[in-house]
């Protein structure tokens, strides 16, 4: 089973320690940027850790200020990648942003050389946009009315 949970005194430090692969080391922030980050603007941030089965496999940020819920920064530890965690885990980001914030819309900056982030967020549903900001392409997905 994947669950997201909130990252405290028990798990941080092992969250510190979850790398990407040497592949994607350029594109996505190391943990403890993520966190500083999520704790200097902690009324907007939501991090998390992706635990599958209790174990950590992957890290997340969400912001959620503005009426615009964005993910932010997304990345299963090397040594479990290519198990499906990413794909569950990015649905698992969505239903949590749709559940708690209503989300209607979701944002997500991927780096403009990134291609496998943006092939992997287009097969999520995300779609490419015009919107470009410091070296980083958004990609949105729309949430359908129920």
């Amino acid at each position: 089973m994947l669950e997201l949970r909130k990252i405290n005194s028990d798990n941080y430090e092992e969250c510190l320690n979850l790398r990407t692969t040497d592949t994607s080391v350029e594109f996505v922030d190391p943990v403890v940027f993520s966190l500083a980050e999520a704790w200097v603007f902690y009324e907007e941030s939501r991090p998390f850790a992706i635990y599958a089965d209790n174990v950590m496999v992957g890290f997340v940020s969400m912001y959620i200020g503005d009426n615009n819920p964005q993910i932010i920064n997304f990345m299963i530890d090397s040594r479990f990648q290519k198990r499906g965690y990413g794909s569950a885990a990015a649905k698992l980001c969505i239903e949590y942003l749709c559940k708690e914030y209503n989300a209607s819309r979701i944002s997500l900056p991927v780096n403009l050389e990134n291609r496998t982030a943006q092939k992997f967020w287009s097969n999520i549903g995300f779609e490419l946009t015009d919107d470009i900001e410091n070296g980083y392409l958004y990609m949105r997905l729309y949430i359908p009315e129920k």
